[in-house]
């Protein structure tokens, strides 16, 4: 009797475990086919004519959506190999889904927050913008974050739901971009003179555009010094140029008409004690 009873209990288990292994190397082996179809139908999807007219933002969004609805596909399909009953699995994955969407409340902000960018367009893959605190071009528009890479090269990552909470300062949308410098002029110079001047650096550049037309004009009369707005137009690739180039063209123009730029004075005053 007890020979018999061992005997089944041996077969069982023998059975259970082989039953148990094919199923476990099976589920192993899908999830790692799963793995190589899925980026295999990303990168596909990627290359498609249709797929590649689309804003870069969006082909980038699409991406990292399909890449993730495949993966939960094939999670799905390696538990039901491994015999995981469907009505437990979908129970399993709601639960999760409660207890992620609860500890990843900010996740699920940034994703919807890459929905409004999508939609609503504030900024583009391309463009240089500021916000959350950091300016940059735009690199990448993920389902969670979008990527900015800074004027010294560094790659900053910022939260969508962080960008569509802020105010976003969009530098590439308009072909041109306005400079305001305030220049200041001692109380000696005479103010039509330094106008004149500031009117002929400006119109000797090449690249301050002649429409609209500088405008050049005194703003303040300050402590120590009569302030003017040199105010120009240009490119807006050309920003950066007439901006130093405009600080230096000044300088060497008021130095040539004996203009003095008027700079901060300490007079000290020495008492000489018995």
């Amino acid at each position: 009797m007890d020979k018999t009873f061992m005997e089944e209990f041996w077969k069982n288990l023998s059975e259970k475990g082989t039953d148990m292994g094919l199923r476990l190397i099976l589920g192993l082996a899908a999830l790692i086919i799963g793995i190589k179809v899925s980026k295999f139908i990303v990168k596909r999807i990627g290359k498609g004519k249709a797929f590649l007219k689309l804003d870069r933002g969006v082909q980038s969004f699409i991406r990292s959506f399909i890449r993730i609805a495949l993966y939960i596909a094939v999670i799905s399909s390696v538990a039901m190999i491994w015999g995981i009953p469907s009505t437990t699995f979908v129970t399993l994955l709601t639960s999760a889904g409660v207890a992620i969407g609860l500890a990843l409340q900010g996740a699920l902000s940034n994703f919807a927050g890459g929905l409004l960018i999508l939609l609503f367009h504030p900024f583009r893959v391309g463009d240089f913008i500021e916000g959350g605190g950091v300016s940059g071009t735009v690199t990448d528009i993920t389902v969670i974050y979008t990527k900015l890479l800074t004027p010294d090269n560094k790659v900053v990552t910022i939260p969508n739901g962080t960008l569509t909470n802020a105010n976003i300062t969009d530098y590439s949308v308009m072909p041109t971009r306005r400079i305001d410098l305030t220049v200041s002029a001692s109380y000696d110079s005479d103010i039509d003179k330094v106008r004149s001047v500031l009117t002929q650096v400006a119109a000797d550049h090449e690249l301050i555009l002649k429409d609209p037309a500088p405008f050049i004009a005194v703003t303040k009369h300050n402590t120590s010094s009569v302030d003017y707005l040199f105010r120009v137009w240009c490119k807006k690739d050309d920003f950066w140029t007439v901006n130093f180039d405009s600080w230096e063209r000044i300088k060497k123009a008021f130095d040539e008409n004996g203009i003095e730029i008027p700079y901060q004075k300490i007079d000290v005053n020495l008492k000489n004690q018995v």
